[in-house]
């Protein structure tokens, strides 16, 4: 494996680089109030859908939905040289403040995959049934400023001491089988909920509670306390490394020791289901007047408990650390001219050393997905009951990487058989525009939409500012009578 694919350049590079690696419910929001749009029930197990439905079989194209979101992006941290060749945030020719100005003190970043493989509802048993087989991806990152800043101008500024808090990587990828009902129990009031059964693909986990960098003599004095899990699909090995023991009244060297660190140049392919779990859904609406209905679910209550972790925590004692490498013009090393490729490769190797982490072997753990909580509030227009306004406020909690956020949405539905969207939110990422256009006639619906729309993009197609893009699409066949609970 390549080096600028190992999971440590991830730490410091999918900020600015993402691609579609892949904490689930990333769902299109956008179209939570669109009453044709198939698959609301995942967003809240009281909706039901008008007709009976089945997704493109065995095609992911029933429900595709990838996300990214993020407080900064490509432009903090690739820059352009004058003579048009690409170069990392490290380049002498990049000024120092303007990149730090450009930070957050918490600069975080969500990367979200849903792939819906089967899935199918129908009105029966007093009620409306569902069934989804899909898989799910999420990565999280929480990276300080202190970070960068460190990276960047270690000393020049005065500063000869660092302290890092509160960062971390992580990642959980899983199939879900889920099993859904809803029913109407009072002429208002509408409940639903779903059981989900999981099945664990990957998890890694890698967190700092809290880093010191101390400047000693032409290297950094580094110690920490941090903790990394791996288990599932990814098998990161281990390597034999000698550590020099030093006497601790004379600094002298007295011999050698053994150390067991993690392997990332020779990662392997591990076992494809590493873990089991479930989770539950939970939804409700209730219609408070003729124009007013409200609702609310939580979701994703439930675990996952994989086998044969891969364990490392950071040396116990301080280590050294010689800095990172300003290229590609000040390092010995690196040749002018340097691929962006190659930077990153190198970045990759500084950060291994900055973040020392020895195995501890392997051992059962259990990860709690991590709960959504949706309440929503839509209102009918009087004078055009075709047109509603809809408020939808939406809470992941999962501890670091936990967000919120507030949509408001116009949602407009000329005829039968089509209806759209347009919504604007402010999140903990920053604001964006979402939009959604929903066909949903009798045999065949497709749906295209947003939650965050983009504007300006690389030629690779990322977005040049804050990293916040989506884009949901998906074709089904509903068949039957239009009903409802």
């Amino acid at each position: 494996m390549k080096r600028r694919n190992k999971i440590a350049a991830a730490l410091l590079f999918a900020v600015s680089l993402p691609t579609v690696s892949t904490l689930a419910q990333n769902s299109l929001r956008s179209a939570y109030f669109l009453e044709g749009y198939t698959y609301r029930h995942q967003m809240n197990p009281a909706f039901a859908s008008e007709r009976n439905y089945i997704s493109m079989p065995l095609i992911p194209l029933g429900n595709f939905n990838v996300g990214l979101q993020s407080t900064v992006g490509v432009k903090d941290f690739i820059h352009k040289l004058p003579d048009g060749s690409l170069t990392t945030f490290l380049n002498n020719h990049v000024d120092a403040g303007e990149f730090l100005d450009g930070l957050k003190n918490r600069n975080r970043l969500n990367l979200d995959l849903d792939m819906t493989i089967l899935s199918f509802g129908f009105h029966k048993w007093g009620g409306f049934n569902t069934f989804d087989l899909s898989v799910k991806s999420g990565t999280r990152m929480n990276l300080p400023k202190d970070l960068f800043e460190f990276a960047k101008v270690g000393m020049a500024n005065g500063n000869s001491e660092y302290t890092l808090e509160d960062m971390g990587i992580y990642s959980n990828n899983y199939a879900e089988i889920a099993f859904g009902h809803s029913r109407k129990i009072m002429d208002k009031l509408t409940v639903g909920a779903k059981v989900k059964f999981l099945l664990g693909i990957y998890n890694a986990d890698f967190h700092v509670n809290d880093m010191k960098l101390t400047l000693t003599d032409d290297k950094w004095a580094v110690s920490g306390n941090g903790e990394f899990s791996s288990a599932g699909i990814v098998d990161i090995p281990t390597k034999t490394k000698l550590k020099d023991v030093v006497d601790e009244n004379t600094g002298a060297v007295v011999g050698q020791k053994e150390e067991e660190e993690l392997d990332f140049d020779n990662i392997e392919t591990g076992n494809a289901i590493g873990g089991f779990g479930m989770a539950f859904d939970f939804g409700a609406t209730y219609q408070l007047r003729e124009d007013l209905e409200l609702s609310m679910a939580v979701l994703d209550l439930g675990w996952i408990s994989y086998k044969n972790a891969t364990q490392a925590t950071m040396a116990a004692e301080p280590w050294e650390f010689d800095g990172f490498h300003d290229i590609p013009f000040d390092s010995d090393k690196a040749a002018p001219g340097m691929s962006i490729e190659d930077q990153i490769d190198n970045l990759t190797d500084d950060l291994e050393d900055l973040f020392q982490m020895k195995a501890q072997g392997t051992k059962k753990h259990t990860r709690a997905l991590g709960a959504t909580l949706n309440i929503g509030a839509l209102y009918t227009f009087p004078y055009y009951d075709k047109l509603k306004f809809g408020f939808l406020e939406s809470t992941r909690i999962n501890g670091r990487y936990s967000w919120s956020e507030g949509r408001f949405s116009a949602n407009v539905a000329p005829v039968k058989c089509f209806d759209a969207s347009i919504s604007y939110a402010i999140s903990s990422f920053g604001s964006s525009f979402g939009w959604v256009a929903n066909y949903h006639g009798k045999g065949f619906s497709l749906f295209l939409g947003s939650n965050h729309q983009f504007f300006k993009v690389t030629p690779q197609f990322i977005p040049v500012g804050n990293a916040n893009m989506n884009i949901s699409i998906g074709i089904n066949f509903p068949f039957g009578d239009i009903k409802s609970l």
